[in-house]
């Protein structure tokens, strides 16, 4: 089985996060560049299921700037047999459209039996690419899993809903994504960041995906507007002179809030 794993270089979820107000793109450079975590989980998914399947063939696939290739080794480093990346210049500012439509074209042309990908990156917080790769290659989904179970022929798992669980299952191939719900990933030990150096790392551009680069001003999404999130202000602190429930009243009903 082949089961390729989708991961994502994002700022540090505990980091300074900030727009750049010029582009409207994320400033990657105010913060240490990680690995995604729920990327990282989906990884563990593969993996686990590598450890006690021989001949499972485990493949991380990016899409990101030359400059994402050390992050994404740390997938190899975990475990993973090889690399796949996704790099081009066209693709800066990539909306959830382009990216799903490179990422899809990157798992038909290194082929697989089972993609894996987070329900929600940290960044971009879309939480739609599983479903839209799955609508542009014709598979099924089966998404948002908190519980996953692969065999030879497909894969099921249990999601979450408002009224309760769901159970769903899909035949091979499938896209899957998971939740935070899954195990945390493993750590790199010596001998697997050693061994990462040597692993197949394979770079594709969109010429060789064949497809469609398009120029700057043509966006399959455009901006409309852009502003930075004004500094937090001090809040309204009531001094209890006797008169605090009084004051709470009214600023409760001020606000709105009563």
């Amino acid at each position: 089985m082949k089961i390729v794993v989708l991961v994502k270089e994002v700022p540090d979820t505990y980091g300074d996060r900030k727009l750049d107000l010029e582009t409207g793109l994320a400033d990657r450079g105010a913060s240490e560049a990680v690995l995604d975590e729920i990327g990282e989980r989906s990884l563990e998914v593969a993996l686990s299921y590598a450890d006690k399947n021989a001949g499972t063939e485990v493949v991380v696939l990016s899409m990101a700037p030359e400059s994402s290739q050390a992050t994404v080794r740390k997938g190899l480093a975990m475990g993973a047999g090889s690399a796949v990346q996704v790099i081009d210049d066209d693709l800066a500012g990539a909306d959830l459209g382009l990216t799903a439509e490179v990422l899809a074209a990157a798992l038909a042309h290194i082929g697989y039996d089972l993609a894996i990908t987070g329900n929600l990156s940290t960044d971009g917080s879309g939480g739609v690419i599983g479903a839209m790769i799955a609508e542009k290659l014709d598979v099924p989904a089966a998404l948002n899993l908190a519980s996953v179970e692969i065999s030879e022929d497909g894969v099921k798992g249990v999601r979450a809903t408002d009224a309760g669980t769901v159970e769903v299952d899909a035949a091979l191939p499938a896209v899957i994504s998971i939740t935070e719900a899954l195990p945390d990933a493993r750590f790199p030990n010596f001998k697997g960041i050693m061994a990462a150096k040597k692993k197949p790392f394979e770079t594709l551009s969109l010429a060789d995906l064949g497809v469609e680069a398009l120029p700057a001003d043509a966006a399959r999404g455009i901006m409309i507007g852009l502003s930075e999130k004004p500094p937090r202000e001090a809040g309204t602190k009531i001094v209890d002179e006797g008169d605090a429930g009084e004051k709470l009243a009214e600023f409760l009903i001020q606000n709105r809030l009563a």
